[in-house]
């Protein structure tokens, strides 16, 4: 890789995998830029998550998640560019129902809050539910290979079971009737 800036961009194009240039607004960069942030927020969760299982999933997510980028920013390429697969999106799966059995059946909404590595897996699943809606929104004009669409799915499924996991009997449940302060 050369040097991290070329000035290509300066205009407010960026260039694809495959070597053509898009206006940085473009949706397809909305998509995968969408995603990036969703990781981010997946990273900065995993530095307060204190159980080595949950952080190597959300590893695993962090690499799957730049499989997903690389394929959306690499349209004309996707031979060339590692895949995201339907065992990959069951992985997750797996990973849902391992924790969800720890943490037992939802009572009911849940708010964000009851401790930093929770509300910070919060955050990333809210940001992941909003990649997820930008990618779904790519996919109606462009085509978008359907198991990016479920693992994003996934992702934010298993950041709320994992949110939930690490709350464990802490969890603050929605009260709509809750006094005022």
């Amino acid at each position: 890789m050369g040097s991290i800036y070329t000035r290509g961009g300066d205009g407010g194009t960026t260039s694809l995998g495959d070597g053509s240039r898009v206006l940085k607004d473009d949706l397809r960069v909305e998509a995968f830029g969408a995603i990036d942030e969703a990781s981010c927020h997946v990273g900065l969760a995993r530095a307060t998550v204190a159980d080595s299982d949950l952080d190597e999933i959300l590893a695993f997510m962090q690499q799957r998640l730049y499989n997903c980028t690389s394929r959306l920013a690499s349209p004309g390429a996707a031979a060339n560019v590692p895949p995201v697969s339907a065992e990959d999106v069951a992985a997750l799966e797996s990973a849902i129902d391992g924790l969800d059995a720890r943490v037992g059946p939802l009572a009911g909404f849940v708010l964000p809050g009851s401790d930093e590595a929770g509300a910070r897996l919060h955050v990333a699943r809210a940001v992941m539910r909003r990649a997820e809606r930008v990618t779904v929104t790519l996919s109606r004009v462009e085509p978008v290979d359907g198991a990016i669409l479920a693992f994003l799915n996934r992702a934010s499924d298993l950041l709320f079971v994992a949110a939930r996991f690490v709350a464990a009997d802490d969890e603050c449940q929605w009260d709509p009737e809750a006094p005022r302060p």
